[in-house]
C-alpha cells in the first residue's frame, strides 16, 4: 500500500481573532442591519477564536476585483505551497527530485499555469514530473486529494506529492449582503498543506479509498461565478443532512471493501462548524472527546476549506493505531473516505 510518509501543514501570518472579525463584519453589513444583527450569534456558535488570513484585515473593507483577488491568490498561495513542499519533503527524508507527480487540490482561485508548474520553478523537480492539478472539490479536496494521490502512486509505482491550499479569505465579496457571505466571515480561514505518499512497507498506509455523491443536491454548497468574484453557495441544511445520511454512505463505503464501523479504531473528519462538528459525533454515536482535535483545529484556524481535515490528521497522528477512517463533505453534495491502516 502506498505510505503517509510525511505531512506539513502551514497558514498565512496575519491572524484575525473572531471578535475583529465580527465587528469587521457588522461594518460592511452596515446596509442590513437587522440581517446581521440576526444572524450575528453565530460567531460565538462557530467555535473560532482566530483563523488565518493572506491578507490583513482593513483588506477586507475596500474594493477587489478578479485580478487584485488573484494577485493575493497566486502570491500567496506559492509561498505557502512552497513551504508546506519543503517541510514534508525534508520529513520523508528526500529531496525534491525524487518525487514522481504532485497532486495539487485547490477550490478557491484559479492558475494558469497551474501552482504545481509555477511551483517547479521554485525546487528542483525534475522535468518528467507528472502533474495532476483539481478544481472544485471544495472541502472535501483533503480526503479526495489523499484518495488521487494514492491512486496515482499506485499506478506508477512511484512517490506523490500532495499539495493542497485554500486561500477562502480573499474570495470574500464586501457587496454580497446575503446571508451565506455573513456565515462565510464567522468560519472561513487560510492555510495550506502537504502530504508525501511512497509506495513502500510501513505505517501508516494508504487503504481503500472512496466517495458518495446524493442526487439533486448541486445547490448545497460551492460557488457561484460574479463579476468580481466567487460568490459562497451555503444551505442550512449540511448538518441534517450529516445527521440522516452519512453514516450509511460511510457504511457502505466499508462494506463495500470488507470492514465495518466496528474494524475503526477512530475518525478523522472535517470540522466545517461546530454544528456539522456536532452532527458528525452524533451519526457516528462518539463520544464528544473523540472530536477534540477536530474543535481544537476550528478553535484556532477557522474553516479551511480542503486543508482542515489534513490539520486535524497532523493533531491526530502520532497518537493513531489500528484503522482511521479519513472523511469529508464537499461540493455536489459528496462525501469522501479514505482509510489509514496506521498498524
Amino acid at each position: 500500500m502506498p505510505r503517509l510518509a510525511g505531512l506539513a501543514t502551514v497558514v498565512p501570518r496575519y491572524v484575525i481573532t473572531q471578535d475583529e472579525a465580527r465587528e469587521g463584519a457588522r461594518r460592511v453589513f452596515a446596509a442590513r442591519p437587522e440581517l446581521f444583527e440576526r444572524m450575528a450569534p453565530i460567531y460565538d456558535a462557530a467555535g473560532i477564536d482566530t483563523r488565518r488570513s493572506a491578507v490583513p484585515l482593513d483588506w477586507y473593507f475596500a474594493p477587489h476585483d478578479w485580478h487584485d483577488r488573484s494577485a493575493v491568490f497566486m502570491d500567496t498561495a506559492l509561498d505557502l505551497l512552497e513551504d508546506a513542499a519543503r517541510r514534508c519533503l525534508d520529513e520523508g527524508g528526500i529531496g525534491a527530485g525524487e518525487v514522481d507527480a504532485i497532486v495539487t487540490i485547490c477550490s478557491t482561485g484559479i492558475a494558469t499555469p497551474s501552482l504545481d508548474a509555477r511551483l517547479m520553478e521554485r525546487l528542483p523537480f525534475r522535468p518528467d514530473t507528472v502533474r495532476l492539478p483539481v478544481f472544485g472539490l471544495g472541502c472535501a479536496g483533503g480526503v479526495l486529494g489523499l484518495a488521487r494521490a494514492a491512486a496515482l502512486s499506485r499506478a506508477l509505482n512511484g512517490t506523490v506529492l500532495l499539495l493542497v491550499v485554500e486561500l477562502c479569505g480573499p474570495t470574500f465579496r464586501r457587496g454580497d449582503l446575503t446571508k451565506s457571505n455573513v456565515v462565510a466571515t464567522a468560519l472561513f480561514g487560510d492555510g495550506a498543506a502537504a502530504v508525501l505518499i511512497r509506495p513502500e512497507d510501513g505505517a501508516p498506509a494508504l487503504g481503500p479509498t472512496g466517495e458518495h455523491r446524493w442526487p439533486g443536491t448541486l445547490d448545497v454548497m460551492g460557488w457561484s461565478v460574479e463579476a468580481d468574484g466567487l460568490g459562497v453557495i451555503f444551505s442550512r441544511d449540511i448538518p441534517a443532512l450529516v445527521r440522516r445520511d452519512l453514516r450509511p454512505a460511510a457504511e457502505a463505503f466499508l462494506e463495500r471493501n470488507g470492514l465495518g464501523l466496528g474494524d475503526l479504531s477512530g475518525f478523522v473528519f472535517h470540522p466545517g462548524g461546530t454544528k456539522v462538528v456536532e452532527a458528525l459525533r452524533d451519526a457516528f454515536e462518539l463520544p464528544d472527546a473523540a472530536m477534540a482535535a477536530e474543535r481544537s483545529v476550528l478553535r484556532r484556524y477557522g474553516n479551511m476549506s480542503a486543508v482542515t481535515v489534513l490539520f486535524v490528521l497532523a493533531e491526530k497522528r502520532r497518537q493513531m493505531a489500528g484503522r482511521w477512517l479519513l472523511s469529508a463533505l464537499g461540493p455536489g453534495f459528496c462525501a469522501g473516505f479514505a482509510v489509514l491502516d496506521c498498524g
